[in-house]
């Protein structure tokens, strides 16, 4: 048992160091480009967050379990929503740049529009589907990198542009990514062994451990943007990266083999999915979004409230 608690020690540390190279590589480019850290956290720290779940799924629909693709998507939308974000946000409230919001915000939604219209009207997502979610996906990258290029910081954050190599900024970012995947995986797989051998029921393991290691990068990411001043990054990272599990996620995992829509559980008659998990997620992104695009800033009540929404979705799960 000794090599399964080293290997949980260094995954923690992989964790924290690895975010903490992510964050710098990640602001340091938005600095450096005089761009805005929402977008930069809504692309590039997204996308790096974000690739843990694309090999999963893809691996799973591959696999022919279609349903943890489906599963993941949302799941993980209303993991980084209320659980990841409300937690940034009761800590530590902070105000946000409304215009480069609105852009990410309206393509999450537009994308959440067609994802549940092949869910609830075709009951599948077929090839078709995996490519037309893939091409919201290269439609959202170019609009976000042009809007990124057209930005620019004021004056007094745009002498604060490091001096130091943009190789070592990409070098910080890359390592930073990887060593966050690596460590969540050290940390969920030897945090598992450990458990087990202390006798912990599988099914609080797959609740704990398992739960929380495919959230670990945003979290991760969120706690050392949030601890180094920039949380504008985090807010970015977490919309960026709902964006992508609906259309990088499930784009590929249903180009590379069409799945249905699971119906495993079923709530008066009807699938649950479509009463209880896809409202949750619309209603979470709402909350979090449409007061920060009205008033320019998150406040402490939003976090409480997102918080006691994900309490009572994992209750509702376990309990019906």
């Amino acid at each position: 048992m000794l090599i399964p608690v080293l290997l949980f020690i260094a995954g923690l540390v992989l964790l924290i160091k690895g975010g903490d190279w992510f964050v710098d590589g990640a602001t340091g480019i938005a600095h450096r480009f005089h761009v805005p850290e929402l977008l930069i956290g809504a692309t590039v720290v997204s996308i790096g967050t974000t690739l843990p779940e694309v090999m999963v799924s893809a691996t799973s629909a591959l696999s022919g379990h279609g349903e943890i693709a489906y599963g993941n998507a949302i799941g993980s939308i209303i993991c980084n929503t209320s659980l990841i974000a409300a937690l940034t946000i009761a800590i530590r409230p902070a105000t946000v740049d409304k215009k480069s919001l609105r852009t990410p915000v309206l393509f999450f939604f537009a994308a959440a529009v067609i994802y549940i219209l092949f869910a609830v009207l075709t009951g599948e997502f077929s090839r078709f589907a995996g490519l037309l979610l893939l091409g919201i996906f290269a439609v959202y990258m170019f609009t976000t990198v042009r809007q990124a290029l057209r930005s620019k910081l004021p004056e007094t954050q745009e002498e604060e542009a490091p001096s130091g190599s943009i190789v070592k900024e990409l070098l910080l970012l890359v390592i930073g990514a990887a060593a966050i995947a690596v460590g969540a995986r050290l940390l969920v797989d030897n945090g598992t062994l450990i458990a087990q051998w202390l006798g912990v029921p599988e099914s609080v393991i797959a609740l704990t451990f398992v739960a929380l290691g495919t959230s670990l990068p945003e979290l991760v990411t969120a706690i050392t943007a949030l601890a180094k001043g920039h949380g504008a990054l985090s807010l970015g990272n977490i919309i960026g990266a709902n964006i992508f599990n609906l259309v990088l996620v499930s784009g590929v995992s249903a180009t590379l083999m069409p799945f249905p829509v699971p119906a495993s559980k079923l709530l008066f008659g009807m699938n649950s999915s479509f009463l209880v998990d896809i409202p949750v997620m619309i209603l979470v992104m709402c909350l979090l979004t449409v007061p920060a695009l009205v008033k320019g800033k998150l406040t402490r009540a939003q976090g409480i409230s997102l918080l006691a929404i994900y309490a009572g979705f994992c209750a509702y799960q376990f309990m019906v």
